[in-house]
Formats: structure tokens, C-alpha cells, sequence
């Protein structure tokens, strides 16, 4: 199907992403891996070659592209190469819809030429710790005086949370009232020079080294008021109609992950001998490949129509639960599997598929977990 919803610019495109990957990130990775973050210079080049902001108005230095097809090809080649930092897709993917969307003229003016040059990162924060993938049990809070918000509180599990110069804060806003309750929540553009801000440790996860991870701390934070973004109070049905575009990107990226790591797969099991033969060769290790091939396959389909759904304006939270609780349960079958096929070599760290093994782990994790996908399409059958 592939073939199918892809044309000739999609291809162009690909072909730039591939090269720059190989040109601008690979080579780097290790480093960046040991550093625990990546060298902002690499932002830079990304918006130089196009591939910042694809979907942003041109007027502002971006694409003026608006098509997820793109946004799909960028993070399929990341996601193949391994190469979980910069995390693009995190600024176009999941931070750019709210800026494009929901930004004043005056707020696109000041934010977006510089998320599409490369010269401002971003970063959104909603999981703190204590609520988890609850996001209504948030505690951090926004309390409107004279022309400020004062912000207080604190996030976690925050990815570009030391390299960020914009982060989109997520926080109650008592007082504020929707649908004549209290109860809610507005989204707020925080910079990372405001007074009382601070990124606490850099979490040391067990995959995904290269990603910088942070907690941050908003201790009276005045925030100023033409930095609210959206609506006063929206916040929750804000997130709801971005959050199926974040899955998706996910769901792509896990897809593409496993289907590299199968691909490697297959090349060792046509190369190592065992007992004489290749182990491809033996039945039971057959057995597992086709079970392999023909989940990747299905998976495949499945996505690139849910992806051209979502092209069509038309993702539902169910349809992008569905396709992220899919791939990424997929994704831990087949590197556990594929794993087991290189035997004692897998657990070599050099080797690609041990690092897959714990970079991909957190698929079933962020953007929701397993079982809150579980969960939305559950409460959308009863």
C-alpha cells in the first residue's frame, strides 16, 4: 500500500530526510548518546534543509505543506536510522499543531520563524508526577494577577527539557470558568529564561540516551498574559483534538522501528550458520519470520489508511488509540523475537538490535499508555 499514497514529492522528500540522517545524525548520535543531549547546531541545519515546520505558513519560513504524508516521512527515517535525538516530530509532530492553530498574529510573529529556522526548540509539559496519564489530576497551577499568570508547580518525563526555549505548559487555572465550572485547565508558552523556571535532573532512562529528559520546577513564574495560548480554560479540549496526531506519530514511528529491525533480522538469518545451515533455513525459525512478515505487513496497511484518514481531517481519538495500541504492542513482539534469533550477539549493545530493544521499550509508555488505549476505545464501544 505504501506505493499507493505516496507521490513523487513524497519521494524527493524522503530522499532529503535519508540524506540528512546519514549526513547529520548518525555520525553524531554516539556522542550525543554519551552526552545525553544532542548539539544544537543539528536544529539549526534541520531548518536550513526544510525540515522544520513543513506545515507552517510560508510566511514564517515554513513549508506551507499541509500534509501529514511529510510529517510521516521525517519520522520514518529517525525512527529507521535509530536516531531517537534531535526529536523532530516532538517540535513538528506534536508542538507545532499548537502554535499553528492556536497563536494570535502577534504570537506566530515572535514564535514561529523561529521554529521553523531552527533557532527556538520546543517542548510540551503535561505529565507531572503525580498524576501520570492523568491529566486532569494535575496539580500545577496559573492564577491570573494584574497583566501576568504566576505559574506553580512542577512537570516530569519531559522530553527536550534541558535544550527547550519554548515550552508549552499545560496547568489548572482556577477561577477560570467553562461550561460554568472551575475545573480547568489553559496552556500557557513558558521561555526558558523566566524568572523562577528551573529544569531539574536529567532523568537517566534505560533507552533513548541521546533525547534529553527532564523534570522542571515553575516556582512564581510570571507569565506574561498574551503568552496564554488558545483559549482561557481549554486546555483539556485543546489537547484532545491534538492528541490523536501525537499517537499517530508514535504509531508510525514504532512501525517503521520494527519493520528496520525485521529487516536487519533477515539478514543475519541469512548469514549465520548454525548446525550447517543458515538458521533462516530451520523450520521453527521460518515459522517465527513469517509470523513476523505477515504482522508487519497487516500493521503496514493499517496505518498508511489511518494515516490518510488523518490526512482527510478525519482521525478519531479511537481510530489513533487503535493504531498506537497496535504497532507499538507489535513493535515489542518482534524486537523481543527478533532479539532471540541473534542469540548471544543480541545482547551486545553495539549491535542495533540490543539498542533497540530498550529504545523502543517506552513506545507503549508515552502518548498514553497501553492501557489508557485500551481504555478510550473500550469506552467508545459501550
Amino acid at each position: 500500500m505504501r506505493e499507493e499514497i505516496m507521490e513523487a514529492e513524497h519521494h524527493d522528500f524522503r530522499e532529503l530526510a535519508r540524506s540528512f540522517v546519514v549526513k547529520e545524525i548518525s555520525p553524531r548520535h554516539p556522542e550525543w548518546e554519551a552526552a545525553g543531549r544532542v548539539d544544537r547546531s543539528v536544529w539549526h541545519a534541520a531548518g536550513g534543509a526544510g525540515l522544520l515546520g513543513t506545515d507552517m505558513p510560508a510566511e514564517y519560513g515554513g513549508g506551507d505543506a499541509l500534509d501529514y504524508r511529510f510529517n510521516a516521512i521525517l519520522a520514518e527515517e529517525l525512527a529507521a536510522a535509530g536516531a531517537h535525538a534531535p526529536c523532530l516530530p516532538l517540535h513538528n509532530d506534536i508542538v507545532g499543531p499548537y502554535l499553528r492553530t492556536l497563536s494570535t498574529d502577534e504570537q506566530k510573529e515572535r514564535w514561529l520563524p523561529g521554529f521553523c529556522d531552527g533557532s527556538l526548540v520546543t517542548a510540551i509539559a503535561i505529565t507531572e508526577p503525580e498524576a501520570g496519564s492523568d491529566i486532569q489530576a494535575m496539580r500545577t497551577s496559573a492564577s491570573r494577577e494584574g497583566d501576568c499568570w504566576i505559574l506553580n508547580g512542577s512537570k516530569t518525563f519531559i522530553s527536550h527539557g534541558h535544550i527547550a526555549d519554548l515550552y508549552l505548559v499545560v496547568a489548572r487555572t482556577p477561577g477560570v470558568l467553562v461550561h460554568g465550572t472551575a475545573v480547568s485547565a489553559s496552556i500557557f508558552v513558558v521561555e526558558s529564561h523566566r524568572a523562577g523556571f528551573t529544569r531539574g535532573r536529567a532523568l537517566d532512562k534505560i533507552g533513548m540516551s541521546a533525547l534529553d529528559t527532564s523534570e522542571l520546577f515553575f516556582e512564581d513564574v510570571a507569565v506574561p498574559a498574551e503568552n496564554l495560548l488558545g483559549r482561557p480554560g481549554r486546555a483539556y479540549a485543546h489537547l484532545m483534538r491534538n492528541l490523536p496526531q501525537e499517537r499517530l506519530w508514535i504509531a508510525v514511528s514504532t512501525l517503521a522501528a520494527a519493520e528496520k529491525v525485521f529487516q536487519d533480522t533477515l539478514g543475519y538469518c541469512r548469514e549465520r550458520i548454525v548446525f550447517g545451515q543458515a538458521i533462516g533455513r530451520h523450520q521453527h525459525n521460518r515459522f517465527v519470520l513469517a509470523d513476523l512478515a505477515t504482522s508487519l505487513e497487516v500493521a503496514r496497511s493499517h496505518t498508511d489508511r489511518v494515516l490518510m484518514i488523518h490526512n482527510d481531517g478525519r482521525l478519531s481519538a479511537e481510530e489513533a488509540a487503535m493504531v498506537k495500541l497496535w504497532n507499538t504492542e507489535l513493535c515489542q513482539n518482534v524486537v523481543n523475537r527478533c532479539l532471540q534469533l541473534h542469540g548471544g550477539y543480541g545482547i551486545l549493545r553495539e549491535n542495533p538490535i540490543a539498542r533497540a530493544f530498550v529504545d523502543t521499550r517506552v513506545h507503549t509508555i508515552y502518548g498514553g499508555t497501553t492501557e489508557i488505549m485500551k481504555e478510550i476505545i473500550g469506552q467508545s464501544l459501550i
